[in-house]
């Protein structure tokens, strides 16, 4: 293959993550459009090397997401939430859902 091709592998191209959203949800205030799930603990190293290899790759494909760490991660690395990349240490409980209104240009009645 040529160089563009191996860099493409090499790089994360041809990976996607655990599942794409096809309707994007709000955690904690952050838009995610896909999720990663890691049975591992997010070392600095480890992180480091996901970021480059995958998840700045999903990011570059389908927009900000959310990272799990199973078994933990290193507080100081969730340091990207404001470029698009959610670090968690458990599935989120606190999940918006972003829905449209059944009837566009209907406002909600305000309580009588």
């Amino acid at each position: 293959g040529t160089i563009a091709e191996l860099v493409e592998l090499t790089m994360g191209y041809d990976k996607t993550p655990d599942i794409i959203l096809e309707v994007p949800i709000a955690v904690e205030g952050h838009i995610v459009h896909w999720i990663e799930s890691k049975a591992s603990f997010g070392d600095d190293h480890s992180h480091r090397t996901y970021l480059n290899e995958q998840f700045w790759s999903y990011w570059n494909r389908f927009g900000p997401g959310l990272v799990i760490y199973w078994y933990g991660f290193i507080g100081e690395l969730d340091c990207q939430r404001d470029r698009g990349i959610l670090l968690k240490d458990c599935f989120p409980t606190d999940i918006s859902t972003l829905c449209h209104a059944s009837q566009p240009g209907q406002l909600p009645q305000d309580p009588q």
